[in-house]
């Protein structure tokens, strides 16, 4: 199967749908584990993420994500991009078929933009996969703009593939419930994000929230409206926006 085969998700096949096709089995034996490693910040890495990274032969992930968590392991590390990151979790396989334990890394919580990589991880080692939750930068967010989860809309625009619905989600909700976004760089940042809010006939007055590099040292915080942050959006370089790659946007509901 070539890449392209395997990784058109306009067209399908999306590995999340593999991920999410089936409840994990609780007696699974030696499963290989898909670690949330948390927001980058390391005091926000669970005990239990951090026991399976220390007793893993093998480490996979991608780079910026294993740099994290390098001195908590003596594993082998394999790091890949995304241009090698087939022939990187084929490496992977094959040591976990060999009788090694693997543990895949992923930043924040697997469960939140992360199930394309643990449905490739799976369709990779083809065993049983267990996730282990981390703490989410949007978990992070939401406590900081005070956004109770149950009255929030959630979504995700960090993935590849078709955003429609969830974009239509977000149109849906604007004004009657708080919005937690994960913007995809650079071409649907918060600028861009804001400027589908008002088409809906969001309000320009709705304060929005930005917040970077979440528990980090050089935090940051943008506080302000979704008609200002609307009159920057366009384009799809990282020129074309005020944020950073790891941002999250919040806006506050009516």
């Amino acid at each position: 199967m070539t890449e392209g085969d395997d990784y058109d998700l306009d067209s399908g096949p999306d590995p999340a749908a593999l991920a999410a096709s089936a409840p994990e089995d609780p007696a699974a034996d030696r499963p290989v584990n898909a670690v949330g490693i948390g927001p980058g910040n390391l005091d926000f890495l669970t005990p239990r993420g951090e026991q399976a990274i220390r007793e893993a032969d093998v480490v996979v992930g991608f780079e910026t994500v294993v740099d994290f968590v390098a001195e908590r392991t003596d594993a082998d590390l394999l790091t890949c991009g995304y241009r090698d990151e087939l022939d990187t979790l084929e490496a992977f396989a094959e040591r976990v078929a060999a009788g090694e334990r693997g543990t895949a890394v992923l930043m924040g919580d697997p469960n939140h933009s992360g199930y394309q990589f643990v449905g490739k991880v799976q369709r990779a080692v083809d065993r049983p996969v267990r996730v282990v939750p981390g703490i989410s930068s949007l978990q992070v967010a939401a406590s900081r703009a005070r956004t109770p989860m149950e009255d929030t809309t959630f979504v995700t625009l960090h993935k590849s593939g078709d955003l429609s619905a969830d974009l239509d989600r977000l149109r849906s909700d604007v004004g009657d419930r708080h919005l937690l976004v994960l913007p995809r760089p650079f071409d649907l940042m918060p600028e861009d994000v804001a400027t589908e809010l008002l088409d809906a006939g969001g309000d320009p007055d709705l304060p929005a929230l930005v917040y970077e590099r979440l528990t980090h040292d050089d935090e940051a915080r943008t506080a302000t409206t979704l008609g200002d942050l609307a009159q920057d959006s366009g384009g799809d370089s990282r020129e074309d926006t005020r944020f950073s790659d790891l941002s999250v946007f919040v806006v506050r509901r009516e």
